[in-house]
C-alpha cells in the first residue's frame, strides 16, 4: 500500500477497501502534482476504530511526511477536505494489532496555485518566471528586474521575465544545516525613481532546499512590499546505464538488453546536478518480471546497502556523481521472459561521513534516513536471455 502518486487526480483508499483493512500496516502516499499547482484532498468514506485515534488513524501532511506541518489526524467523524500550500501532500494510514474496519476512501485533484510568480527547482538551476502584467500593475518596469549579480540577465518576453539561476553561479549561496541543503539567491526589483521614490525596492528571495525526500522551493518578498510565498517540490534527475565491460567505456544502447545466463552485467548510475558537492550511492536494487510490481515476485541484489546476491560488487568511480556496480545474470532470468531492475539511489553531501552514502550496509528502518539525504528510484530494463546466440547489441 502507499507509494508515489503523480496523476493530476485520483483515488486513495485503505488496503482491501471496502473490505476490512489488515492489522499492523503503515501506508504512506506521496501525492505530487505539477509545479505551481496545489493538491485538494476530500474524504468520501471513513470507517475506523474511533475514540482517541490512538490505535488506527489517518494523518495528512502539507508536503513530505517527515518535514512538513500536520494538516489533520483523524479516525472518524465528518468527511474533511484539505488543500496543500504546495504541489505535494502526504497521507499516512496506520493500523495496530487490534480490530479492523472498512477503512477509508478519498479523492484528490490538482488546482492552479494562482500566483503571478512561479519557481521550479530543476536539476541544474532555479527557473523563476515573473509576470510582466503583475509588475506593471504594481508600477514596476520589467527592465529593472535583476539578480544580485547583475551580470546574469533575465530573458524578457512580451509577457514574462524569466530567470534561469544556476546553483553554482550568479551569486547563488550554498548553505548546509542539520535539516537542509539550501541554495539561495535574490531577485531585485528597483523603483523607477532616482531622487524621489514613491515605492520601495523589492527583494525577492528565492531558494531551493533539499530535504529528506524532495526539493523544497521557497520564494518570499522582503520589506513588506509584495506578499509572495511559494513552495514547490521536485526530485533529483537520475539515470542508470548498462555497460559492456568493467572499463565502463561502451554503453549498451539496445532495449531489450539480451544477455547470457551467468554473464556479468555492469551498471552506472548518474546524477544530473550542477552541484559538485553531492555524492551518489546504491541503496537497494531489486529485480522483477513486472516493471509496475516489485513486491509480488522480487529478487534483491542489494538492500539498504547490504549485498543480497554474492555476485554484487561496486567499483571505484571517477566522479561523486556516478555510482558503478555489477552483478551476475542469475537463475531468476531463466524463469521469466523479461526482467526489470528497480534501484533506489542515495544522494548525500560529499564528505558527510555520517551519511549512509559512506556508511554502506545498514539494517536501519526504511524511514530512518539522514535529513541531508534523498532517495531516488530508477527502473531499468528489460533484460532478456539471449536465444540461439542472438547478438548482445552493444555499441559505442
Amino acid at each position: 500500500c502507499g507509494g508515489s502518486v503523480s496523476d493530476s487526480s485520483g483515488v486513495l483508499q485503505s488496503p482491501n477497501y471496502p473490505g476490512s483493512y489488515p492489522n499492523n500496516v503503515d501506508c504512506v502516499w506521496e501525492i505530487q502534482v505539477e509545479n505551481n499547482f496545489r493538491v485538494t484532498l476530500t474524504f468520501r468514506d471513513i470507517a475506523m476504530q474511533s475514540a482517541t485515534c490512538q490505535h488506527d488513524y489517518i494523518e495528512v501532511y502539507d508536503g513530505p511526511l517527515h518535514s512538513s506541518p500536520l494538516l489533520g489526524r483523524f479516525c472518524s467523524g465528518s468527511f474533511p477536505t484539505y488543500v496543500s500550500s504546495s504541489n505535494m501532500m502526504s497521507v499516512h494510514f496506520h493500523s495496530d494489532s487490534r480490530n479492523s474496519f472498512r477503512g477509508f476512501q478519498a479523492h484528490y485533484s490538482s488546482i492552479p496555485a494562482g500566483h503571478n510568480t512561479t519557481i521550479q527547482c530543476l536539476p541544474d538551476y532555479m527557473h523563476v518566471v515573473v509576470s510582466r502584467d503583475y509588475l506593471q500593475s504594481q508600477g514596476y518596469s520589467a527592465q529593472r528586474v535583476t539578480l544580485e549579480d547583475n551580470r546574469c540577465r533575465p530573458t524578457v518576453t512580451s509577457q514574462e521575465v524569466v530567470f534561469n539561476i544556476p546553483y553554482d553561479g550568479c551569486g547563488t549561496v550554498q548553505e548546509e544545516s542539520n535539516d537542509t541543503i539550501n541554495y539561495s539567491n535574490t531577485i531585485r526589483v528597483a523603483s523607477s525613481g532616482y531622487i524621489i521614490k514613491r515605492k520601495k525596492n523589492i527583494n525577492l528571495h528565492v531558494s531551493c532546499k533539499m530535504l529528506r525526500k524532495s526539493w523544497q522551493q521557497v520564494m518570499y518578498a522582503a520589506e513588506d512590499t509584495v506578499d509572495v510565498n511559494e513552495y514547490q517540490f521536485g526530485r533529483y534527475k537520475m539515470n542508470i546505464t548498462f555497460y559492456d565491460s568493467p572499463a565502463f567505456l561502451r554503453q549498451v544502447r539496445s532495449s531489450p538488453y539480451y544477455i547470457d545466463l551467468n554473464q556479468n552485467l555492469y551498471l552506472q548510475a548518474c546524477l544530473h546536478s550542477s552541484d559538485p558537492h553531492l555524492k551518489v550511492a546504491v541503496d537497494t536494487c531489486v529485480a522483477s518480471p513486472d516493471p509496475r510490481d516489485f513486491n509480488t515476485l522480487a529478487y534483491y541484489l542489494v538492500r539498504n546497502g547490504c549485498p543480497r546476491d554474492a555476485s554484487y560488487a561496486t567499483y571505484f568511480s571517477p566522479s561523486s556523481h556516478f555510482a558503478r556496480f555489477k552483478f551476475n545474470a542469475f537463475e531468476f532470468m531463466s524463469q521469466h521472459p523479461s526482467v526489470y531492475l528497480k534501484c533506489q539511489m542515495l544522494v548525500c553531501r560529499l564528505g558527510d561521513y555520517s551519511s549512509h552514502c559512506y556508511r554502506g550496509c545498514s539494517t536501519r528502518a526504511k524511514r530512518d534516513t539522514s535529513s541531508a539525504e534523498e532517495k531516488v528510484d530508477v527502473v531499468v530494463g528489460p533484460l532478456r536471455l539471449r536465444e540461439g546466440g542472438a547478438p548482445a547489441g552493444t555499441t559505442e
